[in-house]
């Protein structure tokens, strides 16, 4: 049972949210609303707004006795991929947020390089970002949440993937200082994440060089007196200009490890990092030169750095779902209602074939991340599992990408349509490491 402090803090945050959340237009749904309140008293605090980085400063503080957790969940028996009566709701609001607010904003984020500001505002009411935080640190999760944050990640991604990114960001640094943080660490960080006006951050493991390794970085952290001075680059980091917190990848002790650095500390440089897809999310490139933070600073061992690795391969390939679901969406009626010589080109077998070929590997990368995400919730081993979903994304996330944008022919090379931003964000999620987990 929540103690009382608890339980008045989550009351007066859901009356809070309640009342901002009712002046949305997709919230007058009465579904959908009911969907939402639902999430706001399990405790989603809020998620995103964009903060100036460069003045937020962090306080240490005590935590109160061992960090809090998510607990494993309990095996099922039987083979069973229905959703929960929890995850369905969560992916019931990830799919009217994907429907009624994201998709529609797709093609002026891209073009922009920005989520609009009522894109974000909605995200922020919905709580999704906090999914990977327990209740009793103002999240909403009470158990690990990898396939539910699979399934909200692949409805916010078939909305539009490179803005699911950019609204997930911020929620996997809460998820990585929850999962893997001490108490201090979770008392100092956590509160910014999980307040009213929560603050932007971002996982930085990527760095460019050709063949990256995430486990082999060139971002070392070496010990000097009592602190850990970091040199070196991360390349593509989800929102890097306004993020005031990052928690990087680099070497320390020649191990690769995670480190919580503030975007305040002296040293660091934000540069921009455009890239062909991932444009809503804006991604920047992280110069460290001589970046000194205290060694209390390092989150989790090398295990959890190697855990974070597989979680974000993960995120992607759960994403790569949602982009290919788009893509097969389009299609299907595409094909049906364009004549060519008399007939719907869907008639001829190439064509059919093709579109059959997208749905045959959809499926099976759905039914490996679900199957991953199942394994880590129920604190299995699931690194073979993550490793194939890491494999057909990067194979077959690009061909559905590849073969929407030629099955529309013409119209798959033009902005007007989707299809050659999904292609485009499809490419990233099978090469990138990092900015998300699960």
């Amino acid at each position: 049972m929540a103690s009382p402090s608890l339980l008045d803090r989550g009351q007066r945050a859901g009356l809070r949210l309640i009342t901002k959340a009712g002046a949305l237009p997709f919230l007058q749904n009465e579904d959908v609303r009911r969907r939402v309140e639902w999430l706001l008293q399990r405790g989603a605090a809020s998620g995103f707004k964009a903060q100036a980085a460069a003045g937020r400063a962090f306080a240490k503080r005590p935590g109160g006795g061992a960090p809090a957790r998510t607990a494993p969940r309990p095996a099922r028996r039987l083979f069973d991929l229905t959703p929960t009566e929890d995850q369905a709701m969560l992916q019931a609001a990830a799919r009217e947020l994907a429907d009624e607010v994201i998709r529609p904003a797709g093609k002026q984020a891209d073009s922009e390089r920005s989520v609009p500001v009522e894109v974000r505002a909605a995200a922020i009411e919905m709580g999704l970002g906090l999914i990977g935080v327990p209740a009793e640190l103002d999240g909403i999760a009470e158990e690990h949440p990898a396939v539910a944050t699979c399934l909200v990640l692949e409805e916010l991604a078939r909305g539009d993937l490179s803005v699911a990114v950019a609204l997930m960001a911020s929620g996997s640094v809460a998820t990585a200082l929850a999962r893997y943080g001490m108490a201090d660490q979770q008392a100092t960080y956590l509160p910014h994440l999980t307040s009213s006006e929560p603050m932007d951050a971002a996982l930085a493991v990527q760095e460019p060089q050709p063949l990256f390794d995430p486990y082999a970085l060139h971002t070392v952290a070496e010990r000097r007196n009592g602190e850990l001075v970091v040199t070196g680059v991360k390349s593509l980091v989800p929102g890097a200009f306004s993020a005031a917190l990052f928690v990087i990848g680099a070497m320390v002790d020649d191990e690769p490890r995670l480190l919580i650095v503030p975007a305040s500390t002296p040293g660091i440089t934000i540069e921009d990092d455009p890239a062909m897809g991932l444009r809503a999310a804006r991604t920047g490139r992280m110069v460290l030169a001589e970046v000194r933070v205290p060694d209390d600073q390092l989150l989790g061992d090398t295990d959890d750095y190697r855990d974070v690795v597989r979680r974000a391969r993960l995120a992607w390939a759960a994403c790569a779902v949602g982009a290919g679901q788009a893509v097969l969406d389009q299609v299907i009626p595409y094909v049906k209602e364009r004549h060519a010589f008399g007939e719907p080109i869907g008639h001829r077998q190439a064509v059919a074939f093709t579109v059959a070929d997208i749905a045959i590997e959809l499926d099976a990368l759905r039914l490996t991340v679900w199957k991953a995400a199942a394994r880590l919730d129920s604190g299995q081993d699931a690194s073979q599992v993550i490793a194939e979903a890491r494999r057909l994304t990067a194979t077959h996330g690009a061909k559905i990408g590849s073969d929407g944008v030629q099955l529309l022919g013409g119209h798959g090379f033009v902005k007007e349509w989707d299809n050659e931003r999904w292609f485009r964000d499809l490419r990233a999620a099978g090469v990138l490491e990092g900015a998300l987990i699960v």
